[in-house]
């Protein structure tokens, strides 16, 4: 694998960042006359960060509590600052950054670079040092910062403008940028200069709550990894959007695909669930601290699609300790489990003259040496993943696909 490009120098998202953000569940819900637990409120904001610290989330490494897009008045106040809606805000935003930190945990927030956010709320547009300043002296920790109502030939100028005036506060803001996804319908995005601007980045279209949409994801991020993989690493991600586990739309195996993936990927763990109603086997799987490893494993390698054929995709991710991250999905979505013969899984031709393995998913065990010539096959239910980790006893060199 090609070395990364240099990162955005701020010291921030060495390893994928963690955390929950209001989008995919609660999207533009401002009705809170009518539905007072589900809309964008403070309310909302420090209940979560409540439940963040009480059902385990802060200590199993998620740490952002992030809002996104409606939270803000509809025009800016009289010295053309962005200001929190004083109904469903009233003590502002710096309050409840203050709460959040109470925690334990950091606050993140939404603006857009073009004239209005994608909900039509004030944009930054001609306002992006003032916003900046804004976010900082509200103590922010995060600015995820969306393209909507922009001229696409703009985007990496307004992206950089953003960059330099968080950079410029003095404060340390993890910036979320959207540069390339607003980009690719028109051209190849420069991701070099992307890495250098932004600490992680969407690159494809929104999560939605089904199996079809984190199929979709994980096509186009095996379409073009090629592309997108060599651009992460420590300080800068490709984000393929929020885990959505815990919600309606997916079955607990497709729950299991996503999280597998997303670990491989080494993407960004942003939930958008109800953390105050989840459902405990979503809620484990979300912790666990095996695959949560492999997420934020130190060595910062994405992995990417080594094969596809028949009802299977194989994605691997090089680890740390010598390690390789194995993921077998199964493609189909009709009948009982497929059968996959381990010794088909690309990497484990380094398994010589054997390997230690660790099965993860979809439970715990430890399988022992297995060798080189194994004719063991690994049962893998439709549209479910079985995720292992597997150390050679030599020493692995990973072959690039580049």
């Amino acid at each position: 694998m090609s070395c990364a490009a240099s990162a955005l120098d701020n010291g921030l998202a060495l390893k994928p960042t963690m955390g929950w953000l209001h989008w995919e569940r609660f999207m533009c819900n401002t009705d809170c006359q009518s539905d007072p637990e589900n809309c964008i409120s403070e309310k909302l904001f420090m209940q979560m960060a409540d439940a963040m610290v009480k059902e385990g989330w802060r200590d199993a490494g998620y740490e952002y509590v992030c809002i996104d897009d409606c939270w803000s008045s509809h025009k800016r106040d009289a010295q053309g600052r962005l200001e929190a809606d004083p109904t469903r805000f009233p003590s502002g935003i710096k309050n409840l950054a203050n709460y959040v930190h109470s925690k334990g945990l950091k606050l993140g927030i939404y603006a857009d670079l073009g004239s209005k956010t994608c909900g039509g709320y004030p944009g930054s547009l001609g306002y992006h040092e003032i916003d900046a300043k804004t976010f900082a002296e509200w103590d922010v920790d995060l600015l995820k910062y969306d393209g909507c109502y922009l001229d696409w030939k703009l985007l990496g100028e307004g992206y950089k403008n953003m960059s330099k005036a968080l950079n410029e506060t003095g404060k340390s803001i993890l910036y979320s940028c959207e540069w390339p996804l607003y980009e690719w319908p028109f051209q190849q995005p420069d991701y070099t200069a992307i890495r250098e601007t932004c600490n992680h980045w969407r690159n494809y279209a929104d999560v939605y709550d089904s199996w079809s949409s984190v199929k979709s994801i994980l096509d186009w991020s095996a379409k073009y990894q090629q592309i997108i993989v060599p651009s992460a690493g420590p300080g800068g991600w490709n984000d393929p959007d929020m885990l959505v586990i815990g919600n309606f739309g997916l079955s607990h195996g497709q729950q299991e695909s996503q999280m597998a993936l997303w670990a491989i990927m080494a993407a960004p763990l942003i939930m958008s669930n109800d953390l105050r109603d989840i459902c405990p086997r979503s809620k484990a799987l979300l912790q666990n601290k095996y695959i949560i490893a492999i997420n934020q494993d130190p060595l910062g390698k994405q992995g990417f699609q080594t094969s596809k054929g028949g009802d299977f995709e194989v994605w691997e991710r090089p680890l740390s300790g010598n390690r390789l991250a194995i993921a077998v999905l199964n493609v189909r979505e009709i009948g009982g489990p497929g059968r996959f013969m381990l010794a088909l899984a690309p990497g484990w031709t380094h398994c010589n003259p054997d390997c230690n393995v660790t099965m993860i998913l979809p439970k715990y065990q430890e399988l022992g040496s297995v060798p080189l010539q194994t004719n063991m096959t690994l049962p893998v239910n439709p549209s479910g993943t079985v995720l292992l980790t597997v150390t050679p006893r030599s020493k692995l060199e990973w072959k690039s696909f580049l």
